[in-house]
């Protein structure tokens, strides 16, 4: 190579400094005996490992792209101002028990806002999918939750009014309906179970409103738990999920819908670092059928209460260990709701379930995922250890709407009221994810029924209710039995929670209504009566 084209690839080095590297580049090669610019050091004397795959070119979506985009649609909501209040700031408001410790999960995913805003309402943007060629339409429950009005937006431009079918804030999903003279373009959920992480796939949706912007990326993982909600299962991705795409589908190369995109990691609470999480299509599958049939959704109920399985716990239950060192796996049955399915059958307290209808079970939030999934009325069988020995036993899956277990507070009192509160026991591993001692004692609220008197009172999912009125509780049963009493005689009930590592009250009255300092009324549709 001549000075001269070597200057002119450089740019502005100076002659003189590039003579300088050349020459030490060249005192190197000579030294060294290889490469120039490389120590003499070969791969092949260190046990270098050679990788066999074969060599493979980047994939080519734009034929993918031509196919799918005319199904993927822009969603426009008006939203009421108070319905939205807390949105932007990252976490759930009114569901799930993430942010608690300021995880930086925005979740749900905080849609897009016009520039224009009224005092009363706000206009948000979405994305979503078309299923069937007369009008359905999946989206993010929090993408229409409060809405007023709705309205799908095509690819070509035709902009339809939208009803809303149902609503699911358990997982984060809504089913709309529109209406159009023509048959429409439509796109089929995939197997998200065959997923697999490092395989490619693309996005598409409606981020800042700009419609119809496709991304593409990888699946980073499976089966993620990000605190936010008693069914979390995302698949993790790194193909660029911004504001807007709430409610948008993420493709597999063979143009099947594997996942409804819903929330990103953003420490700083903006736009997309590359990580972001997608509700896997099995689960869209379930819980869209329901909302298609009936407008809400049914879920299966077992009656126990488990636990993680430390490694002293595991030693101490005699539990096989098959892998030295491996973390337990499993859930540990802590305690068994009296005429509960998993009562009837025969699990007890100390059992570890370790397999759910012929999959594995390995953590207490798992086999909730998997429970839940299952329709009401099924027989599934359990397998389990008891006292270190494996066995199993078949079980008639219960309705989680009809059952009257301690977690319950949505039965009628005298008036006709119910607070619509789900409790669960402060359990070791509740500590942990809470950040609270072993001083502190309550029941955890694990979810609020919108629209109920709760949710307009301000309790949160993730609250410690630690006393109602004077009365202390340590357990849901006695917090069911006090908040009945007060019902009854139709008085207030004052909650004293802990929040935060905050303590306030909260008064609740027989009416529905009620007051607690800071507390934002939820005023949007209801459409999980869970």
């Amino acid at each position: 190579m001549s000075e001269k084209s070597v200057s002119k690839f450089f740019g502005r080095t100076s002659r003189k400094t590039l003579l300088a590297l050349l020459a030490g580049a060249a005192v190197v090669g000579a030294s060294g005996g290889g490469p120039v610019g490389f120590s003499s050091a070969r791969a092949e004397d260190v046990g270098a490992i050679k990788p066999s795959s074969p060599v493979q070119t980047l994939p080519n979506f734009v034929n993918l792209v031509k196919q799918v985009k005319p199904a993927v649609v822009s969603i426009t909501s008006m939203i009421k101002a108070d319905a939205v209040e807390g949105e932007g700031g990252g976490n759930m408001g009114g569901g799930g028990m993430g942010g608690m410790g300021g995880m930086p999960f925005p979740f749900p995913f905080p849609f897009q806002m016009a520039p224009q805003q009224s005092r009363q309402l706000i206009e948000a943007r979405g994305s979503g999918f078309l299923i069937s060629s007369d009008g359905y339409v999946v989206t993010n429950n929090h993408v229409v939750k409060g809405a007023t009005k709705v309205t799908v937006t095509l690819d070509d431009g035709t902009a339809l009014p939208a009803k809303i079918i149902g609503r699911d804030g358990k997982t984060d999903l809504a089913l709309l309906k529109v209406t159009s003279p023509q048959k429409l373009p439509f796109i089929e959920l995939g197997e998200s179970d065959d997923v697999q992480p490092g395989e490619w796939v693309i996005a598409v949706g409606n981020p800042y409103g700009l419609g119809g912007t496709v991304t593409a990326g990888i699946v980073s993982a499976r089966g993620r738990d990000i605190n936010e909600g008693p069914y979390d299962n995302f698949i993790q991705i790194d193909a660029p999920i911004n504001r807007g795409n709430s409610g948008g589908p993420l493709f597999t190369q063979d143009g099947k819908v594997v996942g409804v995109n819903t929330a990103i990691l953003s420490p700083s609470g903006g736009g997309s670092i590359g990580i972001g999480f997608a509700i896997p299509s099995d689960t869209v599958r379930s819980v869209i059928s329901q909302l298609r049939k009936t407008g809400h959704v049914v879920r299966g109920y077992l009656g126990v209460n488990a636990q993680v399985i430390s490694p002293a716990m595991a030693k101490a239950l005699n539990m096989p260990v098959p892998v030295p060192g491996a973390p337990p796996a499993g859930a540990l049955v802590a305690s068994v709701s009296p005429d509960s399915p998993a009562e009837k059958a025969g699990l007890k307290a100390e059992d570890i379930i370790t397999d759910f209808n012929g999959q594995k079970v390995t953590s207490p939030h798992d086999l909730a995922v998997r429970v839940a999934s299952v329709a009401p009325g099924s027989d599934v069988k359990i397998g389990y250890l008891r006292a270190g020995a494996a066995q199993s036993l078949t079980v008639k899956i219960g309705n989680l709407g009809k059952a009257s277990n301690d977690g319950g507070l949505g039965g009628s009192a005298a008036s006709g009221q119910h607070l619509g509160v789900s409790l669960t026991p402060l359990s070791a591993d509740l500590r942990r994810q809470l950040g609270l001692g072993s001083d502190v004692h309550g029941v955890v609220v694990n979810d609020v029924q919108p629209g109920s008197a709760a949710d307009q009172a301000g309790i949160r999912p993730g609250d410690v209710i630690q006393s109602v009125g004077n009365q202390a509780v340590e357990s849901p049963r006695a917090a069911v039995t006090a908040v009945r009493s007060a019902l009854a005689a139709k008085k207030p009930v004052l909650l004293r929670i802990l929040r935060d590592g905050q303590s306030l009250f909260i008064a609740i009255s027989p009416d529905g209504s009620g007051d607690s300092s800071g507390s934002t009324p939820d005023t949007g549709e209801d459409g999980d009566d869970q």
